[in-house]
């Protein structure tokens, strides 16, 4: 089959985010198709293999979607363009979490209240506080989460949270350069010959 759009995942806990918030984000009429690794090392040696895979339309658009963890941003993106060039796919549009996943659930608390049922605006609440209208910045997003959220299971959990997760609302940055990508690189797909 072919696809207007290809999303490499670093793992599945992107993709089942991405399965929620790109149907809101994608008309119908684009064909696209998420693809999760099993981190970081698997996504690498895949990227070649798939940007050659998928070559037969010379107008499919890739997005790379990666934590930034404790690297460098934009040493990483730099590294990830690089495979993509070597691959015959500079255009590539690649999005760094800063600095993981969980981060794009701190930007959205009210949809981590909602999806774990908690008190009526217990958590929501706290968005105003320092570290969670950026919460890009932490670096440890993961641990700020479970401390709100014993219950949080990472992987699996992101299945729960998604559903409810706003376009509009979230605070973090990296989410919201995520969405505003989507039309430019639909828009890539619709404008390049097939």
């Amino acid at each position: 089959m072919s696809y207007d759009l290809i999303f490499l995942l670093e793992e599945p806990s992107i993709k089942y985010v991405l399965e929620e918030i790109l149907p809101q984000l994608i008309p119908d009429y684009i064909r696209y198709i998420c693809i999760s690794h099993q981190g970081k090392q698997d996504l690498a040696k895949s990227i070649p293999k798939k940007i050659k895979a998928f070559k037969s339309n010379p107008a499919t658009q890739f997005v790379i979607v990666h934590d930034q963890d404790s690297h460098n941003c934009q040493a990483l993106k730099a590294k990830l363009l690089e495979l993509c060039q070597q691959a015959g796919k500079p255009e590539t549009m690649i999005r760094i979490i800063c600095h993981e996943l969980e981060s794009w659930f701190l930007g959205d608390l009210a949809a981590v209240e909602k999806a774990y049922n908690l008190t009526a605006n217990s958590l929501r609440k706290k968005q105003t506080q320092k570290k969670f209208r950026n919460p890009d910045l932490l670096n440890n997003a993961k641990q700020e989460l479970r401390k709100l959220v014993p219950a949080y299971y990472p992987g699996t959990h992101s299945k729960v949270i998604a559903p409810y997760l706003s376009l509009d609302a979230n605070k973090s940055s990296s989410f919201q350069v995520f969405c505003a990508g989507i039309p430019k690189i639909i828009d890539k797909a619709n404008h390049d010959p097939i």
